[in-house]
């Protein structure tokens, strides 16, 4: 049996657990944030210059709701007044182009002044008409989540 140096053994357990952190998909939010008057506000991203629902990573000891709440204030400005629903869970592996992410999606009643928050993610923040949408610049599989939201679905993927 091959001798282990004292610094291997060590390491180990931190090799582990970056395996084992490295490999699982990344927990993430996605909000369809709608204003009183019925427009939805997206954001211009600056990755890939389409159009998103606001929304990022669940940051460590927080839930779905304050990272909701967290990404939507730090993307646009607004803040959630409410938490309609559940629009579903999207986890297919192809979904974001980056990375394995899986993306819990809500409904929000939003309100408060538009305002750029990260200028190297958002490049801007803007409410739209239901009609007016652009549907055909949505970034990852944001579509499918308004399509969903637009159904009255709660999906599970």
């Amino acid at each position: 049996m091959p001798k282990t140096s004292f610094l291997s053994r060590r390491l180990r357990p931190v090799r582990t657990l970056l395996g084992l952190l490295l490999r699982r998909p990344l927990v993430g939010t996605s909000i369809i944030p709608l204003l009183s008057d019925g427009r939805m506000v997206l954001i211009l991203r600056r990755d890939d210059e389409l159009w998103g629902l606001p929304g990022g990573l669940v940051d460590w000891g927080e839930d779905i709701a304050a990272s909701a709440k967290r990404e939507m204030l730090e993307e646009t400005g607004l803040t959630i007044t409410r938490i309609d629903k559940l629009v579903g869970v999207y986890s297919q592996p192809s979904r974001d182009p980056r990375f394995h992410a899986i993306c819990v999606t809500v409904a929000a009643q939003v309100e408060g002044t538009f305002q750029t928050g990260d200028p190297d993610e958002v490049l801007a923040v803007k409410a739209f008409r239901i009609d007016e949408l652009p549907s055909a610049q949505l970034a990852h599989d944001h579509a499918r989540q308004l399509e969903d939201y637009f159904a009255g679905k709660t999906v599970l993927y």
